[in-house]
């Protein structure tokens, strides 16, 4: 830290006490708008102390929020339904008529592998953003990051997809994405 410097004089303000050091001490600390730069204490733990500016900070807003984080679960799971709705139609091809005269061209066989890629891709996003957002929206509720988080996540978007096979169906996706999410963030937690 800098040495104390004298503020400079301004007429206005009275005087606090007789003793000049202590009457320039109280204007400095109470009776001016005139601080030093480098009386800012900013720790240190490892490395220089950077201070972001108001574009990073801006930048890591957007990159922290729900709508983002969903968005991205979306897409990412898109990208990955794809890749699993193309591997498993390339293992177990949709064979309709054994005793047919023609066999499958081509063409037949591609479209086949483009409607299990779609498909598998629309259930991983949805999957992926109803995810993200509720566990996003969950933790900001909470003020917590563990791992109750993800297990009611898990449950309610477990609950909310397996509702399309009726209220039973619901409460077993609900208990089962619930159970799941749970073992994953423990597994994930104790490999860190």
């Amino acid at each position: 830290m800098g040495e104390y410097r004298r503020p400079p004089p301004d007429q206005n303000l009275v005087n606090f006490t007789q003793n000049s050091d202590y009457d320039s001490l109280a204007k400095y600390l109470i009776g001016n708008n005139y601080r030093f730069r480098e009386n800012i204490i900013i720790p240190r733990i490892l490395g220089p102390v950077i201070i972001k500016t108001n574009e990073e900070k801006m930048i890591e807003a957007t990159v922290e929020s729900c709508p983002f984080k969903s968005l991205t679960s979306c897409i990412i799971g898109y990208g990955l339904g794809a890749a699993v709705g193309l591997f498993t139609s390339s293992l177990m091809p949709n064979v309709t008529d054994t005793t047919a005269q023609q066999n499958q061209t081509a063409r037949e066989i591609l479209r086949e592998m483009k409607n299990s890629m779609l498909s598998y891709g629309k259930n991983f996003a949805i999957l992926g953003a109803v995810f993200s957002g509720v566990e996003c929206c969950i933790e900001t509720a909470r003020g917590k990051s563990d791992w109750k988080n993800g297990t009611y996540a898990g449950g309610i978007t477990g609950g909310l997809i397996g509702l399309r096979g009726g209220l039973k169906a619901g409460m077993f996706g609900a208990m089962g994405f619930a159970a799941f999410s749970t073992i994953i963030d423990y597994y994930m937690h104790q490999r860190a």
